[in-house]
């Protein structure tokens, strides 16, 4: 009988500690952001090297051997795209787009990708 007592007193006891840390996973979630830059490449970054095409040529070429990033040049700033932002980025390479997502340091995790004007 002990047993199940202290069974019963450790399953509540886990529900009460954890039952808040569950809400607190939820309200620190970064909200969604839209963000304004150029598709390019991680080693290009903001700007593209002399003599390698358009700037979709040399971003296709150099992700390659790399990743695409969002360049926001009028803040000078490079993000890094998630697994989903790289499968998205490809059609856009060059590009200026509007990328939304959730911002988490300097890494975007996209929800969608779509042309600027």
């Amino acid at each position: 009988m002990k047993t199940v007592s202290r069974m019963l007193m450790l399953l509540v006891l886990g529900v009460v500690l954890v039952t808040p840390l569950s809400g607190v996973a939820q309200k620190t979630q970064p909200a969604e952001k839209t963000l304004i830059g150029y598709v390019s490449d991680n080693h290009c970054g903001l700007k593209h090297m002399a003599g390698m095409g358009d700037d979709k040529s040399c971003t296709l070429m150099c992700v390659k051997n790399g990743k695409f990033v969002l360049a926001d040049r009028d803040h000078k700033r490079v993000y890094q795209l998630d697994k989903a932002g790289q499968d998205k980025a490809r059609e856009f390479a060059g590009q200026k787009v509007k990328v939304t997502g959730r911002l988490s340091g300097k890494t975007i995790r996209v929800t969608s990708i779509e042309a600027a004007t």
